[in-house]
């Protein structure tokens, strides 16, 4: 009778202890990317990886709420005195994280900073039509552009607002190495290619951050993201392909969470080296690539098919542009009438491409007549090709582009208008008419110059529209979080709900 006294004791005592885990609140969140951050200065990379670390460090002048309206955050409000001179309010309460305050010389600053060409930024196409920045006010600056420029608030939704002291201080080369920003976590470790650990700011001006910390893992590989998500090692992973959500949608201990996006899944093609250089090879690889086939086999249902290289959710996106149709033996005939028959292309890719997309646009090409190489190198190397010179930038790469300002201003002008660190390509009609997009507050004049553009780029095959991607993503069924279109990864918008 006392043996079983002293057991059911032992049994409640237990039962106890573990409610009293259960009941523990969550303090570290762990997510597993699927790259390093190749930068964590908002300023220059603009990858996802990067973005998905950064976006928590800074605060940013405008941002999207869920619903993808832009709203306040640095900025209170904002109104126009002229075509080309928008004013913006400020908050007077914001922090940086060494304690000084946020005043309008740190905005202002960062306007100059990003549009500076000596800076080099790889965002530079998407604020270089601001023409200056001032302070107007002990809460006010304000911005000038060189002409009415339509995208310029989607534009600024990007804008992470540095300090300027901190900045001038350091250097431009240790500030990526100690980035500081306002934002409600801060850096305490960045191990290249292993990890970022963030520590919260309990005084943040928005409230307290739902973790005391967050761990930003590098996980190059699909499946082993997977098994720490199984394991518990991981509470949330990005970039499950298709067919492994579809794998992880029966089980209990995982929730996958999807959502179209702006981003527009595409094929670079160098039209100013190599064999593609040659615009009938470029139409022939268009011709060659059967996009209903590999929405089909490797998507599951997780994509929509594009004619070009914009999305829907893109403003200046144009349903009616001819796609190329699947064609190979015409293909193989433009391949034949080029003297490319076997011609070797190269192929710059990285851990966070699909590699089966990558190995069955190969074989579409093979069977074609080109050969197809494909050189895997980790993200930060991709980018810096990619953003090189024609030579170094390779024949083809696989994209997955997001302006996050849903507007085509922010997709084909930077990465085909020439003169952009991406674009590989020139065409004197095609910069008229992108430039004339940006130049008008009119939506119909800009619809105009965007067809026209559309179809100069179809003609031209400088990059090949695949599909509207989805981003998806595994989490434990603790982790209380809606994705967004523009993909934003703010974990001030998650809660832990055991």
């Amino acid at each position: 009778m006392r043996g079983s006294r002293v057991l059911a004791i032992a049994a409640v005592a237990a039962c106890l202890s573990a409610h009293h885990a259960a009941a523990q609140p969550k303090t570290e969140l762990t997510v597993d990317l699927a790259a390093d951050a190749a930068t964590l200065d908002p300023q220059l990379q603009w990858d996802t990886d990067s973005y998905s670390i950064y976006r928590n460090m800074f605060d940013n002048l405008l941002t999207r709420d869920v619903a993808g309206k832009i709203v306040p955050q640095v900025a209170t409000a904002w109104h126009y005195t002229n075509d080309t001179t928008l004013v913006f309010d400020l908050r007077t309460d914001i922090k940086f994280h060494d304690g000084t305050k946020l005043t309008p010389e740190d905005v202002a600053f960062s306007v100059k900073r990003i549009v500076d060409p000596a800076f080099k930024s790889p965002q530079l196409s998407q604020f270089d039509q601001i023409a200056g920045a001032e302070v107007t006010g002990p809460a006010q600056v304000t911005l000038r552009t060189k002409s009415p420029y339509p995208a310029l608030l989607a534009q600024l939704v990007k804008l992470s607002i540095v300090p300027k002291a901190y900045v001038e201080k350091l250097g431009d080369v240790r500030f990526n190495q100690e980035p500081m920003g306002s934002g409600p976590y801060k850096l305490r470790a960045w191990q290249r290619g292993v990890q970022v650990t963030l520590d919260a700011m309990p005084d943040y001006w928005r409230g307290k951050p739902p973790f005391a910390s967050v761990v930003f893992r590098a996980v190059p590989d699909g499946p082993t993201r997977i098994a720490d998500l199984r394991a518990g090692r991981a509470d949330l992973i990005r970039g499950l392909s298709p067919d492994d959500a579809e794998a992880l949608k029966s089980e209990r201990q995982v929730r996958v969470l999807s959502v179209p996006t702006e981003r527009v899944a595409y094929m670079f093609v160098n039209a100013l080296a190599g064999p593609t250089a040659d615009v009938r090879v470029r139409r022939a690889i268009a011709m060659a690539v059967d996009r209903e086939s590999l929405i089909t086999a490797l998507q599951q249902g997780f994509a929509k098919p594009v004619n070009e290289v914009l999305t829907p959710a893109n403003f200046g996106y144009d349903a009616d542009v001819k796609p190329w149709p699947f064609d190979p033996v015409q293909a193989r005939a433009l391949i034949k009438a080029a003297g490319a028959e076997g011609a070797k292309i190269s192929f710059l890719t990285s851990p966070v491409y699909d590699r089966r997309l990558n190995e069955a646009i190969q074989q579409m090409l093979a069977d074609v007549g080109l050969q197809v190489e494909i050189q895997m190198m980790d993200q930060p190397t991709y980018l810096r090709r990619r953003q090189g010179t024609p030579v170094e930038a390779g024949a083809l790469s696989q994209g997955r582009w997001s302006c996050a300002c849903q507007d085509a201003d922010g997709v084909i002008f930077p990465l085909f208008r020439s003169g952009s660190i991406w674009s590989k390509y020139s065409n004197p009609a095609f910069d008229t008419e992108v430039d004339a997009a940006r130049a008008t507050l009119d939506e119909a004049v800009r619809k105009t110059h965007y067809r026209r553009a559309l179809d100069i780029l179809r003609e031209d095959v400088p990059g090949v529209g695949l599909f509207q991607d989805v981003a998806i993503y595994g989490a434990k069924p603790q982790l209380k979080w809606t994705p967004t279109a523009n993909e934003a990864f703010f974990v001030m918008d998650m809660a832990w709900q055991p």
